[in-house]
C-alpha cells in the first residue's frame, strides 16, 4: 500500500489488516484516506472486534473474572451482555514517573458510586499497575488502548447509556469531542465547555466577559513566533505545549537563548503537531493556590441554577512555577487576606456556571501583590482530589460521579463548603534516591510519585508531620548547611537568623557565607567544592549536617550545586530548595522543640 495513492481496500485486505493489529488510523493513513473512511468501510463490511475473557486461571479452573481484550481473529466473542443501565469510564492508560495514581483514585471512586446507585459499570483503561483494572472493582473491565477507535468500540458492543471523560486525567479528555461527534453519550460537564476551557482563544474570551485577569500570553506555531511574544511579554516566561500530561516540556525561560535552547531540545513539541505552544508570562514570587470544586450547573437549564461548592483551597508552599503534582500544599490556606480568598471564591464561582459545570472543575491562580490571575481551569479531576476529599472528610469523586449521573448536590446533601478547624499539609514523594545524577530541584514538569499527609491544629506540626510521613523528619538540632543563588542572597540572613535562634549551628561557604557574615551572623566557613576540603558534600557524608538549604541558579543550575543536593537525597538529609520550603522547616521544627506532636486518626479530625 503507498501512501500516495488510496488502493481499494479489499474485505479481505482491511480484514487482514486488523487481524494484525493495524489501528483504523494507521490504516488510514497508509492508504491516504481518513480514519472516519476506515471506520466506516469496516462497519459496512461487518468487521468489527469480538472480546475474550482473560483466563485468570490459567485454564486450571473455569474463569469468571470480567476482564477482556479484543482481537480480530475470527472466534467465539465472550461478552455475555445484560439489559442494566450501563456507564463506561475511561480510565487514565498508562503512567510515566510524575504522573501520580490520583485519578485512578478517582476512577474507582466513580465505579464504586455508579454500582450503588444500580448502573452497570465498565472500566476501559490499559494500565495493569492500577486498583481500577482490579477484576472486582467495575462489574466489567476492558483492557484496551484509551483511543478514539477502541474506546467506541467497547461503547457500541455494550450499548452504554453514557460515558465518563472526566475521571482519567487528560488522556480521556482529549477523546471527549471526538467520541461526542461519533454518538457517544459522555455525561458530565459537556465537552464543548471542555474545549472552551483548553482552546487558549475561547478561554481569554470567556475571562475577558467576566471581568477575570489572567496573565499576559500569547500562542506560537514555531521558535520565530515564539520569541517575538516573549519579547512582547518581557523575561522570564513560561513555555509549554497545549494539551500535555503532566506538566511534560513545561519550562520556566529566563531568556532568548533559553527559548531557542527550549524549542531545539524539546521533542515533546512533535507530540502535540499542529497544536500551538503557549507562552505566558511567568509571575516571579508569586503564590500559587489550587482550588477544587463540585457542581451540579451542567445539570439543569438555566446556568443561574444548580449549586457550586468549593470542596478546598490548597495554597501551594512552594512558589508558583512547581508543578501542582510536585508542589508541597496547606488547607486551609494559611497567609493569604480574606479579601484574596473571597475573590478566589468568586472567580471559582463564576467559571463553573458559565462552563455548566456538571461534576468536578480544579482551577489554578497565581496571587501577587494582592491581585488574583487565573492560570488555568481544568473542567475535571485533579491531581488533589484525593487529598482535599481525605482532609474534608467528603468523598468528592463518588459524588461528582452521582452528579454526572443526574443527581443534584442538594439531593446528595451537600451545598456549603466545609473549612477545616485544623491544618492539612499535602507533601509529595520523589524517586530521586532511584536516580543518581538527577537533580532534584522542582520544575513545572512533574517528578513526584506519590504523596502524604500530616494533619494538626498547629500548621507547623502538620508540616513536620508532613515531611516525617515524605521520608525525610525535621532534625530539631545540630548544623544547617546554607548555599543561596544570587537573586536570594539578600534574603539569607533572614533564614539564618531563624535558624540561629532555634539553636542550629549555621555553616555556610563562598559569597552567600560574606552576606551572612556582614548582616552579623556566626557561622562556620567551609571551602566551596572546587576550594578544597572539608566542603558540604564530606560534611553531609559525615553525617555533620542535619539540614541543607539550598536555592538554584537560573535554569541551568551549577554542577557543585547538583552535586550537594543529590548527596543530600542518598544521605538521608532534609533538603529545602525554596525559601517558602526553609521557611516552613523552620516554623515545624519550632512548633516540634515547643511542643513536641501527638496523633490522631483522620476519623476523630472528622
Amino acid at each position: 500500500m503507498g501512501t500516495g495513492s488510496s488502493p481499494r481496500l479489499t474485505p479481505e485486505r482491511l480484514a487482514r489488516a486488523k487481524s494484525l493489529g493495524f489501528s483504523d488510523r494507521q490504516i488510514a493513513h497508509l492508504t491516504g484516506l481518513t480514519e472516519e473512511d476506515v471506520r466506516a468501510r469496516r462497519r459496512e463490511l461487518g468487521l468489527a472486534p469480538s472480546y475474550r475473557l482473560v483466563d485468570t486461571c490459567a485454564a486450571e479452573f473455569e474463569a469468571y473474572t470480567p476482564y477482556y481484550y479484543s482481537t480480530y481473529d475470527r472466534g467465539d466473542d465472550e461478552v455475555t451482555p445484560s439489559e442494566r443501565r450501563k456507564v463506561m469510564i475511561l480510565g487514565g492508560g498508562p503512567n510515566r514517573i510524575g504522573q501520580g495514581i490520583e485519578f485512578d483514585y478517582c476512577c474507582v471512586h466513580a465505579a464504586f458510586a455508579l454500582k450503588a446507585d444500580g448502573f452497570e459499570t465498565i472500566m476501559v483503561n490499559s494500565n495493569p499497575e492500577t486498583v481500577s483494572t482490579d477484576y472486582d472493582t467495575s462489574d466489567r473491565l476492558y483492557f484496551e488502548p484509551l483511543t478514539l477507535e477502541d474506546v467506541l468500540n467497547i461503547y457500541e458492543r455494550e450499548r452504554c447509556w453514557g460515558a465518563i471523560a472526566q475521571f482519567g486525567g487528560q488522556t480521556p479528555l482529549n477523546l471527549a469531542l471526538g467520541l461526542q461527534q461519533n454518538g457517544v453519550h459522555i455525561i458530565g460537564t459537556s465537552p464543548q465547555s471542555i474545549e472552551i476551557a483548553e482552546d487558549r482563544k475561547l478561554f481569554a474570551a470567556m475571562l475577558d466577559k467576566l471581568g477575570i485577569p489572567q496573565p499576559p500570553n500569547g500562542t506560537a506555531t514555531e521558535v520565530e513566533g515564539a520569541v517575538a511574544v516573549a519579547a512582547r511579554l518581557g523575561y522570564p516566561v513560561l513555555v509549554r505545549p497545549s494539551f500535555v500530561l503532566g506538566g511534560r516540556a513545561m519550562q520556566i525561560v529566563y531568556s532568548e537563548t533559553e527559548l531557542r535552547d527550549y524549542f531545539h531540545h524539546n521533542a515533546a513539541l512533535e507530540i502535540s503537531a499542529g497544536r500551538p505552544v503557549l507562552v505566558d508570562k511567568f509571575l516571579e514570587d508569586a503564590t500559587e493556590v489550587d482550588v477544587d470544586c463540585i457542581a451540579d450547573v451542567g445539570n439543569f437549564a438555566s446556568p443561574e441554577q444548580g449549586t457550586v461548592v468549593l470542596g478546598g483551597m490548597l495554597e501551594h508552599i512552594e512558589f508558583a512555577g512547581v508543578h501542582s503534582g510536585d508542589a508541597a500544599m496547606v488547607l486551609p490556606p494559611h497567609t493569604l487576606s480574606y479579601q484574596v480568598i473571597q475573590t478566589i471564591r468568586d472567580y471559582t464561582h463564576a467559571m463553573a456556571r458559565e462552563l455548566r459545570v456538571s461534576g468536578l472543575m480544579n482551577v489554578q491562580y497565581a496571587v501577587k501583590d494582592e491581585k488574583v490571575f487565573v492560570l488555568e481551569v481544568n473542567p475535571r479531576a485533579s491531581r488533589t482530589v484525593p487529598f482535599v476529599s481525605k482532609a474534608i472528610g467528603v468523598p468528592l469523586a463518588k459524588l461528582a460521579a452521582r452528579v454526572m449521573a443526574g443527581k443534584t448536590l442538594a439531593e446528595l446533601g451537600f451545598t456549603a463548603e466545609i473549612w477545616p478547624d485544623y491544618w492539612a499539609v499535602k507533601e509529595s514523594v520523589f524517586p530521586f534516591n532511584r536516580f543518581h545524577g538527577q537533580d532534584i530541584v522542582l520544575s513545572p514538569e512533574m517528578r513526584s510519585t506519590g504523596e502524604v499527609m500530616g494533619l494538626d491544629a498547629d500548621l507547623g506540626i502538620a508540616y513536620a508531620k508532613s515531611q516525617m510521613a515524605a521520608g525525610s523528619p525535621l532534625p530539631t538540632s545540630g548544623c544547617v548547611f546554607i548555599s543561596m543563588s544570587d537573586a536570594f542572597k539578600p534574603r539569607a540572613p533572614e533564614i539564618a537568623r531563624v535558624f540561629a535562634d532555634l539553636g542550629f549551628e549555621i555553616v555556610s561557604a563562598g559569597k552567600t557565607a560574606s552576606v551572612l557574615e556582614d548582616a552579623g551572623i556566626k557561622l562556620r566557613r567551609i571551602f566551596k567544592l572546587q576550594e578544597g576540603r572539608p566542603n558540604a558534600v564530606d560534611l553531609i557524608k559525615n553525617k555533620e549536617i542535619q539540614l541543607v538549604i539550598n536555592t538554584p541558579s537560573g535554569q541551568l543550575p551549577r554542577a557543585d550545586e547538583v552535586k550537594i543536593r543529590t548527596t543530600a537525597v542518598y544521605a538521608g538529609v532534609p533538603i529545602m530548595t525554596t525559601l517558602s520550603g526553609a521557611r516552613a522547616a523552620a516554623l515545624g521544627i519550632a512548633a516540634l522543640k515547643q511542643q513536641g506532636y501527638g496523633v490522631k486518626t483522620v476519623q476523630e479530625y472528622h
